[in-house]
């Protein structure tokens, strides 16, 4: 692991856009304040000082922790007038981003249209083909990046039919972290913890946590996870260089970084189901791998994680 040594600046922090007139329906309400838990026979062998905590984000109504910027975003966007009722809301998504964006699109009576790599796993397409969304398949060769590129085409196309939240780019998905999911994990650590360790894909759990854990103590590590190389592809992980880097991502913010192989990521996944009870996604299993191993170099600390999503949206190509 490399370390960054330069001091970050944290920047100017947007402030929220106060929804006086925007009443979410009850079911949106139910976003975040997901359980920190912790883990017991695959953290038995650390320092008794040392402790191992995942963030549970299966516990959205949409199941990831990518509920959270899809309703920020969509709730912003029609605070500031930028989405409006006939508008068709419209991203590109590896899944989980998309079925959030479906599930608030439903809520709030918004079509909902995703551009998706084939390879993406059935169980995503059919879930968000559920909750009424379009899904666009691009050629799984161009991967996430493939379908980035067919939505600005349609976009621009048609720029007064669809709205185009544009994850990658939009600073309200790192800020519905900042303003929940951090909170969170520094509550729910009673600001105890020290580092906190996330695979990154639009990398707005990273920036948005680590922003506000920064704000809250300076002295925490933030710690990003990506694959080994790109042969080594996770779902809803990126590698950083050979992709297109969001525009939100800012890579001084990070003090450390590891990296883990496809196979390192499934592995722990299934341990995760088979010795914890925790049934979840491949990039939970790549983060958790990572803080292990981050925890296995503490002599006493407070460790965090996010498990992005459950196992159920992989059951097709689990085995």
């Amino acid at each position: 692991m490399a370390t960054n040594t330069l001091s970050y600046q944290i920047p100017h922090i947007i402030q929220p856009i106060q929804p006086t007139h925007l009443r979410l329906p009850s079911i949106l309400q139910r976003i975040g304040d997901t359980p920190l838990l912790p883990l017991h026979h695959l953290a038995a062998d650390l320092p008794p000082a040392v402790k191992v905590f995942v963030k549970a984000e299966w516990f959205n109504p949409g199941g990831s922790v990518k509920d959270r910027p899809a309703l920020r975003m969509i709730e912003q966007a029609i605070l500031r007038g930028d989405l409006r009722p006939g508008m068709t809301i419209i991203d590109a998504t590896s899944g989980n981003t998309g079925i959030g964006y479906a599930l608030v699109g439903a809520a709030l009576g918004f079509p909902v249209t995703l551009v998706m790599p084939e390879s993406v796993s059935e169980e995503r397409k059919r879930i968000a083909r559920a909750y009424g969304a379009e899904v666009i398949l691009a050629p799984a060769s161009k991967g996430v990046d493939g379908a980035i590129r067919f939505v600005h085409d349609r976009v621009a196309r048609h720029p007064d039919r669809y709205y185009h939240p544009d994850q990658y780019n939009n600073p309200d998905n790192w800020l519905a972290h900042f303003h929940s999911t951090g909170p969170e994990i520094w509550r729910q650590t009673a600001g105890r913890i020290t580092h906190f360790v996330t695979a990154i894909g639009t990398t707005g759990t990273f920036m948005g946590v680590g922003r506000y854990l920064k704000e809250r103590n300076p002295d925490v590590q933030l710690i990003s996870v990506e694959p080994v190389d790109a042969a080594n592809s996770i779902e809803g992980v990126k590698h950083m260089a050979t992709s297109i880097v969001p525009g939100i991502f800012d890579p001084g913010l990070k003090d450390d970084e590891v990296r883990v192989t496809k196979a390192q990521a499934v592995a722990m996944a299934r341990r995760l189901a088979r010795e914890e009870g925790l049934f979840v996604g491949f990039s939970a299993g790549a983060a958790v791998h990572s803080a292990l191993q981050v925890a296995r170099g503490l002599d006493e600390g407070v460790v965090v994680t996010v498990l992005a999503d459950g196992g159920m949206k992989y059951v097709s190509v689990w085995e």
